[in-house]
């Protein structure tokens, strides 16, 4: 007897074990813990997902982590950032093109939706004979609780 699945609605967001499978990627409990953990936590170095991780499920190393980082990154699953005098930061958010803004005073990582459009959504005058596919914009400022806290008081 043949059993028929009911399709997923075109709305609902694929499960991590789902995107695992689509990427061609074994699905693993330590792949399903980073993904997991950096959904929770995002924009947050390899350090805190190891930690996360390491409270999930035990004894993990951390280059176990590290090198999860990076099968998921290389397979689309996560995007790396790099702003700069930090850590490299991970996030979940990978389907669309979006920048960041970045506290100077406390790090802090807001996500920012491109309003100019598609990516790479800025184009330079000179290309010297790059195929531009991205263009990484990164806010520097300060973030609402540190500037009021470095409000002067009266």
């Amino acid at each position: 007897m043949t059993t028929i699945s009911a399709p997923t609605p075109a709305h609902e967001e694929p499960t991590p074990r789902q995107q695992l499978q689509a990427a061609g990627l074994r699905v693993t409990t330590p792949r399903l813990a980073v993904l997991d953990a950096v959904a929770r936590h995002p924009h947050s170095p390899a350090d805190t997902v190891f930690q996360v991780v390491r409270a999930t499920l035990g004894g993990t190393s951390v280059q176990a982590v590290y090198n999860v980082l990076g099968d998921l990154t290389e397979a689309g699953l996560l995007r790396r950032i790099e702003p700069a005098g930090s850590p490299a930061l991970y996030e979940r958010r990978v389907a669309d093109n979006h920048h960041h803004l970045v506290c100077r005073h406390c790090g802090a990582v807001e996500d920012i939706d491109c309003a100019v459009g598609p990516a790479p959504c800025l184009t330079p005058s000179q290309t010297h004979g790059f195929a531009i596919d991205e263009a990484e914009i990164t806010f520097w400022g300060r973030c609402p609780a540190c500037s009021e806290s470095a409000a002067p008081t009266h």
